[in-house]
């Protein structure tokens, strides 16, 4: 579906502290961010605690701290929907006014007994309605006894709601196919589903982007919005992230939260930009976050999947870590060498010059340990061979000139006819004790000299 151009944008990110920053929520925040900056919009913040037992993340600090690392600022916010309770509870009452709630005193276990005799009878599973039936005498004596309850949304099921998505097109949902749903929970706190709808309601939100499989709770938002007397905003349910299977991420799969990829040494710029091109067919796809905003509606609007591949972040990664500053990528870096190697013992100048000579090589930043390994550790157990040994032992007295020691050492190959691509992984396994990796003279340059001439004159015996 088509977008005009809007105005007066307010967006929110809405994420629930209740588990781990995943890449899902990191897509929709990112998204949203995108949507504002791309219309001059509002991006806010808003985080969804109300649900007290499962508060994995007291103050969303851990949010705060993803968001920031990522990028993605707010222009409002935070707000914390525990300290909106008054809120809820005045458009709570609104609704009871307009007698649109009534109360439920089912346990959870007959709940789940109407579930389960409704999926062997293969009816939709929904509420039956019951304490709707309630007499206000059978209500009262409820409430002396202090029997826990909670308010139910009543729903017109003579009712049908319309509504346009960007992703879906226009929609059409009949609400006798829905349940009554919860407002409230039985410690009094309300749902998911009220103080999201509440928040928008009062926020203005223009513009809800939102995961897929949020698209059964819009039905019963908007009949929210209608009660309350509020206009709709516009959805864009955007498609899930699926593994290579086509299953929904979960917590199996690598990458799944953003710790993950924090630990395995991913750049905050990478992640962005493979999430907002992800999908889409953008012609240039390494791109920094100020012109991602241009790309939001380059790509079509899908309703299918979205599939995750870790090869291609990874592909992603390395192309940052190539366009990123030599100061960025050595503070990015520094941290991973602490933990493996004595930082005290290189001078400033060489560790640029080291991470510079392997930058090439580094797909995460993680990997700058093994591939910096050779400075700290010398090769044990490498030898030249004999015809390698005898080539290399004349141009040592060249080894404080690596260019010449380079060339005296090709010169010489070719002379004694051996082929080079014998030569230099040789002279670079005894250097680095590998044959592969970075070119011989940035080794020597970052070793230095003396250290050079010594690992090579063990080499040779």
């Amino acid at each position: 579906m088509a977008l005009e151009t809007p105005k007066n944008v307010r967006v929110r990110f809405a994420p629930s502290p209740t588990g781990i920053m995943h890449l899902g929520n990191v897509r929709t925040a990112l998204l949203n961010y995108l949507f504002a900056q791309k219309y001059n919009g509002t991006y806010i913040l808003r985080i969804e605690d109300t649900d007290r037992e499962r508060d994995a993340d007291p103050g969303a600090k851990q949010i705060l701290k993803h968001l920031a690392w990522l990028g993605i600022r707010h222009n409002e916010g935070p707000y914390f929907q525990s300290q909106r309770t008054q809120i809820y509870q005045e458009k709570l009452e609104m609704l009871r006014q307009k007698n649109c709630v009534y109360r439920c005193f089912c346990t959870q276990e007959e709940l789940e007994k109407k579930r389960e005799r409704q999926v062997a009878l293969k009816k939709p599973p929904r509420y039956d309605r019951t304490c709707m039936q309630l007499s206000q005498e059978e209500i009262q004596r409820k409430l002396d006894a202090h029997t826990p309850f909670i308010w139910r949304f009543r729903l017109d099921h003579d009712e049908n709601v319309r509504f346009n998505d960007l992703a879906h097109g226009a929609l059409s949902f009949d609400l006798a196919n829905f349940s009554d749903t919860p407002l409230t929970r039985q410690d009094g706190s309300v749902t998911f589903i009220f103080a999201n709808a509440v928040d928008d309601m009062l926020m203005e939100i223009s513009h809800v982007l939102r995961g897929d499989d949020h698209l059964t709770n819009t039905v019963t938002q908007i009949a929210l919005y209608h009660a309350l007397g509020y206009p709709i905003p516009i959805f864009w349910h955007l498609p899930i992230l699926c593994n290579v299977d086509g299953k929904k991420l979960s917590k199996r799969d690598f990458g799944f939260s953003l710790n993950d990829l924090q630990d395995a040494g991913f750049l905050p710029q990478a992640i962005v930009n493979y999430l907002a091109i992800i999908g889409g067919s953008s012609t240039e796809e390494i791109l920094p976050l100020s012109q991602l905003i241009n790309t939001i509606h380059e790509r079509p609007a899908s309703t299918s999947h979205i599939k995750y591949d870790v090869e291609k972040l990874r592909w992603v990664n390395h192309r940052w870590v190539e366009k990123i500053s030599s100061e960025e990528l050595i503070d990015a870096c520094k941290p991973w060498l602490m933990q493996a190697y004595d930082l005290s013992k290189i001078a400033p100048d060489i560790l640029v010059a080291l991470i510079e000579l392997v930058r090439s090589d580094l797909v995460t930043l993680k990997d700058v340990i093994p591939a910096t390994q050779f400075y700290f550790q010398r090769p044990t157990g490498v030898t030249l061979g004999a015809n390698i040994a005898a080539i290399t032992v004349p141009a040592l007295n060249l080894i404080e000139q690596p260019t010449m020691f380079t060339e005296a050492i090709k010169k010489s190959a070719k002379q004694a006819k051996i082929p080079l691509s014998n030569v230099l992984p040789a002279i670079r396994n005894a250097l680095t004790g590998s044959p592969t990796g970075p070119h011989v003279i940035g080794i020597i340059e970052v070793l230095g000299s003396q250290e050079a001439r010594l690992r090579l004159a063990k080499a040779i015996g």
